[in-house]
């Protein structure tokens, strides 16, 4: 499940995967797992670089075109192959030394724009350290090291360079001639015709050095009219280039933040979808189980209830019938014995009554008298009973009585509303009961009062 790899020592292996950190191995061997983890190769080799800087403008507005060779290439350390790695892992060996390029060349644009003509072109060591110093910075922080970086070559297109080699060559050649005069005159005792010689030679050593700082001077003029005319260019040019950058910047910032935008509606509505998902799968599907269960429930308890209300009055039904049949039959010997028990009451009620007419007509207005004064108490009983249902009664009187004047007014009426019965009874049936009651056999009449005479 493992295989050894090897990598030289002009090479770096980087080993991922498997949940870990990568792991950098430099010119040696390592197991690998090759389902787990994977293995790339790192170029440590030293890349040369031609670093040229066409026609950039100096401190003083001078353009100035430099030429340099850098030796470049990725640090050994542990840190810088990680760093390099994650910047250059899976780029060829072109396109990481276009990258470094490119580097150099911008801090060597920077740097000449810094400095003046003269410094470039005298002290080329101290700019080519200085061009080495700043972009290491970056070069580091890419895992790159910058090996040597030299000045290769220095021009102008405009003869500045030019210009400052004649102005030293006539300077050189004015010492040159007022020493080799000086030196003749010490050394000739007769020294009138070289000390003409000499003065001759001084003053065309002057007039040559004057037409030299007049043609330097002229010359300046010429390059300074051309260097504020390309100063005014490059700075036209310049926020040209600055205005294109801010708008390139600002369309780019625009293209991401719609990017990101169209990202963030695309998360979003990717996270619509799941949620519509689970809503799906745990609400709406175990709803619908649910409901499916419950409606399946229903019916069969609704069929069931159906069956069973059906079962009922299926069985209320015949019990009915049955109930009826047998209440029919019952109400029917019923009425066919109370009928008889009527018949029979009826029978016996008239011969009852038959007897007591007969007996009545026997015993004539005495019998009846009897059966009125039978009745006298139940007739008393049915005067007083509305008395007897009342909760409370109120009384009053005018008399001069003591305390039982009310009670015994009660007691009065009763007793002559039962007086007065006998003459209703005769007005109502024309039977005087108490003249019946006085011609009863046995009944003594009442003795005639004495006349007063």
């Amino acid at each position: 499940m493992f295989y050894i790899r090897k990598v030289g020592p002009n090479e770096a292996l980087i080993v991922s995967g498997g949940g870990a950190r990568p792991r950098v191995v430099v010119g040696s061997s390592t197991w690998i797992s090759p389902f787990v983890q994977r293995a790339d190769v790192l170029s440590l080799e030293i890349m040369t670089l031609a670093v040229r800087t066409p026609n950039v403008y100096t401190q003083e507005g001078v353009a100035l075109s430099v030429d340099g060779v850098a030796q470049v290439k990725v640090a050994r350390d542990e840190d810088s192959v990680r760093t390099a790695a994650q910047q250059f892992l899976g780029k060829s060996a072109s396109e990481i030394s276009q990258i470094a390029l490119q580097t150099l060349e911008g801090h060597q644009r920077a740097m000449m724009a810094t400095m003046t003509v003269e410094q470039i072109y005298q002290d080329r060591d101290s700019f080519a350290k200085q061009v080495r110093e700043v972009a290491s910075v970056d070069m580091a922080r890419m895992g790159m090291e910058i090996v040597s970086f030299t000045i290769r070559d220095i021009s102008d297109e405009k003869g500045y360079l030019d210009a400052l080699g004649i102005r030293r060559t006539s300077q050189v050649k004015r010492d040159a001639a007022i020493g080799q005069a000086i030196a003749e005159k010490e050394s000739s005792v007769e020294g009138a015709e070289a000390r003409r010689q000499s003065e001759a030679a001084r003053l065309r050593s002057e007039q040559q050095v004057a037409e030299s700082q007049r043609d330097f001077e002229l010359a300046q003029a010429s390059y300074q009219k051309e260097i504020n005319a390309a100063k005014a260019a490059a700075a036209a040019a310049l926020d040209l280039e600055q205005a294109r950058q801010r708008q390139k910047i600002r369309e780019e910032e625009l293209r991401v933040s719609l990017i990101e935008r169209q990202k963030q509606i695309e998360i979003q509505e990717q996270e619509t979808q799941v949620k519509q998902r689970e809503l799906e799968a745990n609400v709406r599907k175990p709803a619908e189980a649910e409901r499916y269960r419950l409606e399946t429930e229903s019916q069969g308890r609704k069929a069931q209830v159906i069956a069973e209300a059906e079962a009922r009055a299926q069985a209320t039904r015949l019990q009915g019938e049955a109930e009826a049949a047998a209440e029919s039959t019952q109400i029917r010997l019923r009425g066919e014995a109370e009928a008889d028990a009527i018949r029979a009451r009826g029978l016996a009620e008239a011969e009852a009554m038959r007897l007591k007419a007969e007996a009545w007509k026997e015993y004539g207005q005495a019998a009846l008298a009897e059966q009125l004064l039978r009745s006298l108490p139940e007739l008393a009983r049915a005067i007083a009973e509305p008395l007897a249902k009342t909760e409370k009664i109120v009384v009053i009187s005018g008399g001069g009585g003591g305390a039982g004047t009310g009670a015994t007014r009660v007691t009065e009426d009763v007793t002559q509303a039962m007086a007065r019965l006998p003459e209703a009874v005769k007005a109502m049936t024309g039977i005087d009961i108490v003249a019946t009651l006085k011609n009863l056999p046995g009944v003594v009449s009442e003795p005639s009062k004495p006349s007063e005479s």
